[in-house]
C-alpha cells in the first residue's frame, strides 16, 4: 500500500519513467541541494543479492532501479553511460535507454551493472 506508493512517488521525483518499454530519465523535479556536497560511499544489494559499495563524488547522487545502481551527476550536457559486465561502457547522448537494454534492466539479468546519468545543471531547481 503506502510504501509502494511512496516508492513510486520518489521515482517520479527522481525523474525515472518507462515509456514504450524504454527507460527515460527526466529529473525536472530534482533539486540541486539533493546532490552530495562531499564524496560518500553508496551501499546497495545487486541482482545476485550481494552487497556492493560504490564510491560517489561531490555533485552526484545514487539510487537503485531494479537493483541496478543509477548515479546522477551534474554535468555540462545530458547523457547516459551504460556499464555492462561483459563489454566496455556505452555512451548515449540522450536520457533515454533503448528498449532492448531497458528490458535487461527490468528483468534483472545482471548484464547492466551501472548507469551513470549526466544531467545539465540548468534542468535542476
Amino acid at each position: 500500500g503506502q510504501v509502494k506508493e511512496d516508492i513510486l512517488c520518489r521515482f517520479g521525483e527522481l525523474g525515472v519513467f518507462v515509456n514504450e518499454g524504454k527507460l527515460h530519465f527526466d529529473p525536472c523535479l530534482l533539486r540541486k541541494r539533493e546532490f552530495l556536497k562531499d564524496s560518500k560511499t553508496f551501499k546497495y544489494v545487486d541482482v545476485t543479492q550481494r552487497e556492493q559499495l560504490l564510491e560517489l563524488t561531490k555533485n552526484s547522487l545514487a539510487f537503485t532501479y531494479c537493483q541496478v545502481p543509477v548515479v546522477y551527476e551534474i554535468a555540462k550536457t545530458n547523457g547516459i553511460e551504460i556499464f555492462r559486465n561483459d563489454i566496455e561502457s556505452e555512451k548515449l547522448d540522450s536520457l533515454i535507454i533503448g528498449a532492448q537494454t531497458s528490458e535487461k534492466i527490468f528483468k534483472r539479468t545482471g548484464e547492466v551493472t551501472l548507469l551513470k546519468v549526466s544531467i545539465e545543471e540548468s534542468i535542476l531547481k
